[in-house]
């Protein structure tokens, strides 16, 4: 059996410039970064007038036996073109923490990839380094102003702006700096975030225009005076320069699937930590230019679904037509508490104990949003005829129809039962609301959000959240829409309990405002800004030849 990486390597990729005219997209937008990727300028969205239907896929809450919602979205894509239909999918880009870390790649897999995935995997158009650059400057400037006589009154014990990378390393995650004399710095207490969990990152993906961009970039808080002011990039005169940066680097980059459909693939902020969406610009092009946008959310549903459509979409004025909830029978049985190692053996009492955490988010997107949705199974050899029809049963019950998908082993031919089944979601009607009322308080925002989608009895915030609250609403940020940071793996802020947890609480420990981005970070239980690498890391398996054959990305 190949492995992906084998697959996407053998593929005959089209030229770019022939992927642009399937995707109808003028010679004089593209911008070739070689044969096979380029840029789009975002001057082709300036006399766009066609929009089209908008398809999210999220999925059930990750486990370690996969549900493949990337490729399931990729496949997805392919199936809408062979069954007639002109379709765009647009995704996020890699970090290359996930990629030298635990989870590897995000091409997807199989016979449903988008290539080339060695370069969309590794460095690609050089997107996430700009990002990097321009928060990074930022930080010196920030640095620069107090060494040179501190203008600004800045207090280096309330600095909330760090330095960043892309690329897990917990040895960064608290580090002191400026040692050594005073020509060297200011002593202080410093970190490094992952650049995709960066506030630049968050509005490089919800910024619209290069005029957007800087007026996001001039509202960012870096730091507060010793009065308590609010300190941004603005005030530092940064936004120029940072703008300067980035200016490349906000045009949607272009590739293929394996099957040639065109793909954007542009941004890519974590779900868990950030609202885990591509970028707004690259989401917009997909409609302008085709009449069916496939794109993802991050994680499972009560994360990336959630702030993909509370955030995302109330920002940028989206409404999805169909959502798509991929889950496979294996993670259910996962969440039913079965081990990892016993995941192929039929078991249907283990199955039934897990279905409830897909139910939950079919609940979630059918109540709380009011969207149309189905279920993407992606079957695996081992799955039984009786696992399959238990959650057929179970769905059909809610009303939401279950379609097996063979995208991994089939590419576009996989999935052509799926792809029928959004079209018809598509055409329905939907009354699409939000699950909050951005006008209530931020503590009711953050209870609304743990009672109506993670179903759990009440949010609590701790003394310093209490106050951080207070003080954001007395700014004027109390408004702003909310952005969890929790783990992917539970309803709840404890990663271990699986399913469909009950009766539990969720305690936030920190409250900070992203307010170039446009919302309020909400952090709880022990997540982390900056990951850390597992015991035996991805980067350990990857090697390049003497002909620059890459191997063992996946």
């Amino acid at each position: 059996m190949l492995t992906d990486i084998e697959i996407a390597q053998k593929c005959v990729k089209k030229p770019i410039s022939e992927i642009a005219k399937v995707a109808g997209i003028p010679d004089e937008y593209l911008e070739p970064y070689g044969r096979y990727k380029a840029k789009v300028d975002t001057a082709l969205l300036k006399n766009a007038t066609k929009k089209g239907k908008l398809i999210l896929v999220t999925a059930i809450n990750p486990t370690p036996a996969g549900e493949g919602k990337t490729t399931t979205s990729i496949g997805l894509t392919d199936a809408l073109r062979k069954i007639g239909k002109n379709s765009v999918a647009a995704l996020r880009e890699p970090s290359l923490g996930p990629v030298f870390g635990v989870k590897g790649g995000a091409a997807g897999g199989g016979y449903a990839q988008v290539v080339p995935m060695e370069d969309i995997n590794l460095h690609f158009t050089g997107d996430f380094h700009a990002i990097g650059a321009a928060n990074n400057l930022l930080c010196a400037l920030l640095d620069n102003s107090i060494q040179q006589g501190n203008p600004l009154n800045i207090d280096n014990r309330k600095i909330v702006l760090k330095r960043c990378v892309d690329m897990n390393d917990r040895q960064l995650r608290f580090i002191v700096d400026g040692l050594n004399g005073k020509s060297n710095g200011t002593p202080r207490e410093d970190g490094f975030d992952i650049t995709v969990a960066s506030e630049v990152m968050a509005i490089f993906c919800l910024a619209t225009s290069i005029h957007d961009l800087k007026e996001r970039l001039s509202r960012m808080i870096v730091a507060y005076t010793y009065d308590d002011k609010p300190v941004t990039a603005g005030d530092l005169h940064a936004v120029g320069a940072m703008a300067a940066l980035l200016k490349d680097a906000l045009k949607p980059n272009l590739v293929q699937t394996l099957e040639g459909t065109p793909c954007f693939v542009h941004g890519g902020p974590f779900a868990n930590i950030a609202h885990g969406c591509n970028s707004v610009t690259a989401t917009n092009m997909a409609l302008a230019v085709s009449d069916y946008t496939v794109t993802e959310a991050g994680f499972g549903a009560d994360l990336g679904a959630e702030k993909f459509l509370d955030i995302k979409c109330r920002l940028a004025n989206l409404k999805p037509d169909c959502v798509v909830l991929v889950a496979t029978v294996r993670a259910l049985k996962f969440h039913g508490g079965v081990n990892k190692k016993e995941l192929n053996a039929e078991n249907l009492e283990a199955l039934e104990k897990g279905l409830p955490n897909l139910l939950r988010h079919i609940d979630n997107i059918l109540n709380v949003y009011k969207l149309p949705c189905v279920v993407a199974i992606n079957r695996f050899p081992t799955d039984t005829d009786a696992e399959v029809a238990l959650v057929d049963k179970k769905c059909k019950e809610l009303g939401v129809n279950v379609k097996l998908s063979n995208v991994w082993a089939e590419g576009g031919n996989g999935g052509i039962e799926l792809a029928e089944e959004v079209v018809r979601l598509c055409e329905e009607k939907n009354d699409f609301q939000f699950s909050y009322d951005l006008n209530d308080t931020i503590e009711n925002k953050l209870r609304t959000i743990v009672q109506r989608i993670y179903h759990g009895n009440n949010v609590v915030l701790t003394g310093p959240a209490k106050k951080q609250a207070a003080t954001l609403e007395a700014l004027g940020f109390g408004n702003l829409p909310i952005c969890v940071a929790k783990t992917q793996y539970s309803f709840s802020d404890d990663q271990y309990k699986l399913g469909a947890p009950e009766n539990f609480d969720v305690t936030v420990r920190n409250l900070k405002v992203s307010s170039g981005a446009g919302f309020i970070v909400a952090l709880t239980g022990d997540i982390m800004t900056m990951p850390g690498l597992p015991k035996v890391p991805a980067a350990n398996n990857i090697d390049v030849d003497d002909d620059g054959n890459i191997s063992g990305l996946f």
